[in-house]
């Protein structure tokens, strides 16, 4: 394999580079954002939960769609990132996709903005809902409700036609279809272990002319997972995700604007305690397992993440 080029992208929770031709190395910090705004405080070990995540559900639904991961493991990674054993778990090696600038959300339950929306209009990206539900209802079927993908600032929700305007009508009713199939792949794996997958969103990209799945695929950011024994339509549910950290910076009073306020710990050690515990649960892989399979030999060289992070982006800028 070629060596390995620079940093080639950050975003609010990986950072990105290249790996030679055609591939790039997806790392998964420990950042959290919410209401897209990047938070001070990191989670422990949340973005090796965000790789395991992934990596379990691309495996489970490489029938329905392809992917772009080449491989997880750390020893199969091209110079220099093969000798950084912080790496471990938390980093992918993917083929390099053209983005299709949409985020692919599914809903099987009415929560979060969707909710807000159908308090305020009846309807949820331009399409309208019974009248009556209450929050968290389960829908009578999934719904695809896309979003800009903003490289700054908040995404915002686009009707069928905007979407279609963006992309294409062809391309749109294709990522509809995969959205919600890829999705109702997902929710009845979680329900089977006693998780409900409220919601979720997707991206998808083209490689050598192919559409493929790319990014992160039900993960605890990129879904809303609730726990089926204490579900209870007719207001918020408990979860294991980060709804734990956006309700209390509702309560905190923040505007959703930068800067944001720190975390209390014990909000961030409860995070990091749910995010464990959802992968535990879907899975039925015990965590420590996944840090042995993956060869981590520090389960507490998180907390030298960033550190080591920003060590690489220098090096390779």
């Amino acid at each position: 394999m070629s060596a390995a080029g620079g940093l080639h992208a950050q975003g609010k929770v990986r950072d990105v580079f290249d790996a030679g031709p055609g591939a790039l190395l997806l790392v998964a910090s420990d950042r959290i954002s919410a209401f897209d705004v990047i938070l001070p405080d990191p989670v422990p070990d949340k973005g090796r939960v965000l790789t395991a995540f992934s990596l379990f559900w691309f495996e489970r639904t490489r029938d329905l769609v392809a992917n772009h991961v080449i491989t997880a493991n750390r020893w199969e990674f091209p110079e220099p990132f093969a000798h950084e054993t912080f790496l471990s778990g938390r980093a992918m090696l993917v083929n390099r996709a053209e983005v299709i600038p949409v985020e692919c959300v599914a809903r099987g339950y009415l929560s979060g903005s969707g909710w807000k929306e159908y308090v305020r209009s009846g309807s949820v990206c331009g399409q309208a809902l019974p009248a009556g539900l209450v929050e968290s209802a389960p829908l009578s079927e999934p719904i695809f409700t896309p979003t800009t993908k903003a490289a700054e600032g908040h995404d915002l929700p686009l009707t069928p036609e905007e979407t279609a305007d963006l992309i294409g009508r062809g391309l749109a009713e294709r990522l509809k279809e995969l959205t919600l199939t890829v999705y109702e792949r997902i929710a009845a794996v979680a329900l089977e272990r006693g998780v409900i997958v409220a919601d979720t969103k997707f991206e998808f990209g083209f490689c050598g002319g192919e559409l493929i799945l790319i990014d992160e695929v039900g993960t605890p950011d990129s879904s809303r997972f609730w726990p089926a024994e204490a579900y209870v339509p007719g207001g918020p549910q408990p979860s294991f995700d980060k709804q734990f950290v956006r309700d209390w910076l509702d309560m905190s009073g923040w505007d959703h604007e930068p800067p944001p306020p720190g975390l209390p710990g014990e909000v961030v050690r409860g995070t990091a305690e749910k995010y464990r515990e959802a992968y535990e649960r879907i899975t039925g892989e015990r965590w420590d397992w996944y840090l042995q399979r993956m060869g981590v030999m520090d389960d507490s060289d998180w907390a030298t993440c960033a550190v080591n992070l920003d060590r690489l982006r220098k090096e390779r800028t």
